[in-house]
């Protein structure tokens, strides 16, 4: 996911007007975009939107297509025809192509399906507002403008032109698409490479914009090299001003699309026109990898022999198929079934796709006398939205680490899940907002079952009272920027918990924690404030493997312990956890993790672990904690073992701390 703390930093001057007409809609998105933006101008119809666009100073439009009135779509290109160059993401429950197509055709920036997935979604604000940025920053200066041209002539593909269309310069990534050479071209027409096929009301809307209206014109070109062949670029043409506002000349910035749009293109229309689509998905396995280490020849050639194979296989097995060249390294294959296809033959083929998928994984391929061993994923989609539901099931795949995945239906799931995390993230907003982030204690005992300590754990309690446990709410937190405000919350609960309790209170913490400035800041200062209690606190150190400063680790463990504060080792014995970790942490407490505690009185493999731990801690002076003991069997059988405390349900669940 992109960065957060990034985005917001783009979007904060942005300008937004937001669009929509139902009311509940509204306010669930609204609470997300006053995340981003600091300046939001609310419509509620086509005709309210038009009125403020005119109103007010806009860099971004946001709205939804269906609306009484004025629908989107209709207020956009009013809005479009005062300012060619505003940025548009457009907001829609319906997967309707008509809709669609009309987007593309008004150059909108974005089309997202509601419920919006949150991580989709702020990917492409990233995206939008990064345009935005450069475009405020291109009309301040000329000479950046110029800067900016040198900088892009390794990503893209430059040229420009005088006020008559007469090239004045091209970059090498120009000369070697088009196939001309540069004195070939300057001087020249730009029409040198306009392809015969364009309609002549296209550039002269691209004139009109440009030259008369004196605005960027953006949209897809399609061109001719010098040997004939078509390609395709993503192009943004752009006047040049002199200091009196007079245009100069014009500069295009564009990108090769020509195989992305091409085979996307036709792999769409062939599942349009097709009675009962059948997709598979198919992607090389860590092709950046072989990219990486063996360049881009041999990594094309790798490709090229897949998609030779790949052909070959499918012209056999489905001879209705058609396969497209998505990018290097990953492909789909549409069947048309024609006629009724049952369970059993849908079972066959999907069969012979995994027969395929392992005749690839078990034979190499080889380029220049090197053999090369590959693995491709597959994914198999046959009912509605299959390339949704395709594209989703290759994440998935990626994410998961399979190989294999029939992804029917998906991508719906997915949207629900997606705004499952967006109605969480709001829970844990209101929460943090209404000091509903609270701290549960779950009591720790001694061998004879006495209460010694208290673990403090995080709970959030929703707006119908009800007490959620981190597993429903934390890991979403991260990936917004609530999950610091929620350790500051447990770090203030836990230390004034030590006013409850004579008992010692231990409190989880993650690298990610330690890491934080603000937080480490805020655990000296309440060390400081509570330093009479502060050798009954003891910190939990999470398992985790994105340690990015293991020194700064060490260095905040020194500085706590000068307090008298006491180190644990969380989950130990499973993860991350090993005995080099030990030596250098120098913990006073280790806590064995829960699948190994749980196991205990039936497995000897976790006996024998137990038991390595125990001599390991016995011999260091390191004290010894049983999470997860829920019976008494377990707790006699640790006890026997030599284990100095215990902590689970058998002694207690966590609940508010009322000692005294």
């Amino acid at each position: 996911m992109q960065n957060l703390k990034d985005v917001i930093t783009l979007t904060k001057d942005i300008r937004v007007l937001y669009v929509e007409d139902n009311d509940k809609a509204r306010g669930s998105m609204l609470n997300i975009f006053r995340e981003f933006f600091d300046t939001i101008v609310v419509a509620v119809d086509g005709e309210d939107g038009l009125e403020k666009f005119q109103e007010n100073s806009i860099d971004l439009v946001i709205s939804d297509i269906s609306m009484p009135k004025m629908n989107g779509l209709e207020m956009l290109e009013k809005i479009q025809e005062i300012n060619q160059d505003i940025r548009i993401i457009l907001l829609s429950a319906h997967n309707d192509i008509d809709y669609f197509k009309r987007a593309l055709d008004m150059s909108v920036e974005a089309y997202i399906f509601k419920p919006i997935e949150l991580e989709k979604f702020i990917k492409t604000l990233y995206s939008i507002v990064e345009k935005i940025d450069l475009q405020k920053k291109l009309l301040r200066n000329v000479d950046f403008l110029e800067q900016y041209q040198k900088a892009t002539d390794e990503s893209a593909i430059v040229s420009k032109t005088d006020v008559n269309g007469f090239i004045t310069h091209v970059n090498d990534q120009f000369c070697t698409l088009c196939e001309y050479t540069r004195e070939e071209l300057l001087g020249a027409n730009q029409n040198i490479i306009r392809h015969p096929d364009n309609s002549p009301e296209l550039f002269a809307q691209l004139w009109d914009v440009i030259k008369e209206k004196k605005q960027t014109w953006r949209g897809v070109l399609r061109n001719i090299t010098k040997s004939g062949k078509t390609y395709y670029v993503d192009a943004m043409i752009k006047p040049l001003f002199n200091a009196e506002g007079e245009v100069m000349e014009y500069i295009a910035i564009r990108h090769d699309i020509t195989t992305v749009m091409n085979q996307k293109k036709q792999m769409r229309d062939f599942i349009r026109g097709a009675s009962k689509p059948f997709m598979s998905l198919i992607q090389i396995e860590n092709f950046d990898d072989i990219f990486k280490y063996y360049g881009e020849e041999i990594s094309q050639e790798i490709a090229f022999k897949l998609e030779t194979f790949l052909r070959n296989f499918f012209l056999k097995e489905f001879p209705q198929s058609s396969l497209f060249t998505l990018s290097e390294g990953e492909y789909t294959v549409v069947h048309d079934d024609k006629e009724f296809v049952d369970d059993a033959l849908i079972s066959q083929r999907i069969k012979r796709l995994k027969e395929m998928q392992t005749t690839i994984n078990d034979f190499t391929i080889n380029v220049r006398d090197i053999s090369y061993d590959i693995s491709v994923l597959l994914v198999v989609s046959f009912e509605k939205d299959i390339y949704d539901d395709a594209k989703h099931g290759m994440r998935q795949l990626l994410e998961q680490n399979q190989t294999f995945l029939v992804a029917n239906s998906l991508a719906q799931k997915m949207n629900i899940a997606s705004q499952k995390n967006l109605d969480m993230l709001l829970k844990v907003k209101s929460a943090i907002s209404d000091k509903r982030i609270v701290s549960y204690f779950q009591p720790i005992v001694d061998g004879n079952a006495e209460i010694v300590k208290y673990e403090s754990l995080v709970r959030l309690i929703d707006e119908d009272a009800k007490v959620l446990s981190p597993f429903f709410f934390l890991d979403i937190a991260k990936r917004a920027k609530y999950y610091t405000q929620i350790t500051s919350r447990v770090l203030v609960n836990s230390f004034e918990a030590l006013a409850f309790t004579t008992k010692n209170i231990s409190i989880n913490l993650s690298a990610i924690d330690i890491e934080k400035q603000s937080i480490s800041e805020e655990i000296f200062t309440l060390l400081e404030r509570y330093k009479s209690d502060a050798h009954r606190v003891v910190f939990e150190l999470l398992e985790d493997e994105d340690v990015k400063d293991f020194d700064l680790i060490k260095n905040f463990i020194k500085d706590v312990k000068s307090y008298g504060v006491k180190i644990a080792i969380d989950d130990f014995g499973s993860g991350y956890s090993n005995y080099e970790r030990l030596l250098d942490y120098q913990p006073d407490i280790i806590k064995i993790d829960g699948s190994l505690v749980k196991n205990i009185v039936s497995s000897e493999f976790s006996v024998s672990v137990i038991q390595s731990i125990i001599l390991f801690a016995k011999s260091n002076g390191v004290e010894i904690i049983a999470e997860y003991v829920e019976n008494e069997a377990i707790f006699m059988k640790l006890k026997d073992m030599g284990i100095d405390y215990f902590q689970g349900y058998f002694f207690g669940k966590p609940d508010i701390l009322v000692e005294k």
